[in-house]
């Protein structure tokens, strides 16, 4: 009898991509970059004003700790893979995926700009695109691998968990991983509300045209 044995650990690449990118990243910031460069690629009022969008992006690939690295990089990973597959392993899902991923994660962090406008600190972190991950995961269980109703029970359900765990991080004002940093709890919430709403577009992106 011939058996088949299942790999033991078969994320997709995009999935294993962004777990790369955020430990194996913030591996490299720590080697290279010292931390007074930090305010000049993460997102800040002042930056904006300067005409610097690219930090936008930029501010998503970099992390404050190990702890706050190694988190994002988990839960991408674990939320990457549902999407990654709903997307496909082809030049064009890579490429979708690649773009709901930085797109969230940006305007999140935008997001928590025009929220606070006047806030002197420096915002860093894939939370917002991990974030996003997280809704786009969510509405795909919803599917059975297929994009599934907004309102469905799941992703209300899942909406509310995080809505309440971000809620009472604000409250107390530190989160597991964030290694007593100031956690910018909006970012969380508004990546989840960009995620839930373009991951069918993404999906269209990717779908065999007729």
């Amino acid at each position: 009898m011939e058996v088949v044995r299942e790999p033991a650990f078969n994320a997709p690449p995009a999935a294993l991509a962004v777990f790369a990118l955020i430990v194996g990243g913030y591996f490299l910031q720590s080697l290279g970059m010292p931390a007074q460069d930090l305010p000049r690629w993460g997102y800040s009022a002042a930056n904006l004003s300067m005409g610097r969008y690219e930090t936008l992006v930029t501010s998503v690939f970099l992390h404050g700790s190990w702890p706050h690295a190694l988190m994002n990089g988990a839960m991408g990973l674990a939320f990457a893979t549902p999407v990654a597959r709903y997307l496909g392993a082809g030049v064009r899902g890579l490429l979708v995926f690649s773009i709901y991923y930085t797109v969230c994660g940006a305007l999140a962090n935008y997001g928590f700009g025009l929220l606070h406008p006047d806030d002197p600190g420096v915002l860093i972190g894939a939370s917002g695109a991990v974030s996003a991950l997280a809704a786009g995961a969510a509405r795909i269980a919803a599917g059975r691998g297929e994009v599934g109703p907004i309102l469905s029970p799941f992703v209300v359900g899942m909406g509310g968990a995080w809505l309440i765990i971000n809620l009472l991080t604000a409250v107390l004002g530190f989160a597991p991983g964030s290694d007593g940093a100031q956690v910018a709890w909006e970012v969380h919430l508004l990546g989840f509300a960009l995620g839930l709403f373009a991951i069918p577009l993404a999906g269209r992106l990717t779908a065999p045209k007729a």
